[in-house]
C-alpha cells in the first residue's frame, strides 16, 4: 500500500510530492459518500477520516474544516459558509444588503458562478443530492443567520430570508427568467433590498 510519502533513497517525481493529490482525491469521495448516506449532521471530521483510511489531521490539512469538505464533495469552488460568514460581519442594518450582494458576486462570477450552477442544476434533480443540501442550509446557513438576529422568532425570519434568497438564484441562474436574469446588479439590489430587510427585521 502507497503512503503519503516516499520510502527513503527512493527517487521522487518532479513537480509534486507523490500521492498527495491520491490522498485528497480518496478523502473527497469518502465524504461524499459519508454524506449522501449519513446527512450533514452526522459526518464528522472523524468519521470521513475513518472511511477514507487517514489520519484526521490530513482531513483537517487538505479542506480545513467540515464546510470545507462538504465543498470539494460536492465539486462546489467556493464553500458557501466561508461566504457567509463574510458578509456576516459589519453593521445590521446592513446586512440583507451585504448577503444579498455577496450572493450575486459570488454567482455573477464567471469562474465560480457556472460550476455552482452545475451543482445546483444537479441537486434539483437528484433526491438524495437535494436532501443533503437542503440540510446543510438549515443547520448552517439559516442556522448562522438567525444567530445575528435579534428579537423573536429569529430562525423563521431566517428562514424566509433564505427562500427569498433562494428564489433570486432559482430564476436567475438556473431558470434564467427575464428580466431578472439580465438585470444589473445595482437594480437588482435596489429592488430587493427593502423587502429582504423587513424579512430580517422585527
Amino acid at each position: 500500500m502507497k503512503h503519503d510519502s516516499s520510502s527513503a533513497g527512493a527517487p521522487s517525481p518532479r513537480g509534486r510530492r507523490p500521492g498527495h493529490r491520491d490522498t485528497r482525491e480518496r478523502i473527497r469521495e469518502a465524504a461524499r459518500e459519508l454524506f449522501l448516506a449519513d446527512g450533514y449532521r452526522d459526518v464528522t471530521m472523524r468519521s470521513i477520516a475513518a472511511a477514507a483510511g487517514v489520519d484526521v489531521a490530513l482531513v483537517s490539512y487538505y479542506f480545513g474544516s467540515k464546510n470545507g469538505v462538504f465543498s470539494a464533495a460536492m465539486s462546489l469552488p467556493v464553500s458557501p459558509i466561508e461566504l457567509l460568514d463574510v458578509a456576516l460581519e459589519g453593521d445590521p442594518d446592513t446586512l440583507a444588503e451585504r448577503l444579498l450582494r455577496a450572493l450575486l458576486a459570488a454567482w455573477d462570477d464567471p469562474t465560480v458562478g457556472v460550476p455552482l450552477q452545475t451543482a445546483a442544476s444537479r441537486a434539483i434533480g437528484e433526491t438524495a443530492l437535494s436532501e443533503l443540501v437542503a440540510e446543510m442550509v438549515e443547520r448552517e446557513i439559516v442556522a448562522k443567520i438567525a444567530e445575528r438576529l435579534p428579537g423573536p422568532e429569529p430562525y423563521e425570519r431566517a428562514a424566509i430570508f433564505v427562500t427569498q434568497m433562494s428564489g433570486v438564484i432559482f430564476h436567475r441562474y438556473l431558470l434564467r427568467v427575464e428580466p431578472i436574469a439580465s438585470m444589473p446588479v445595482e437594480e437588482i439590489v435596489r429592488r430587493l433590498v427593502p423587502s429582504l430587510r423587513s424579512t430580517l427585521e422585527i
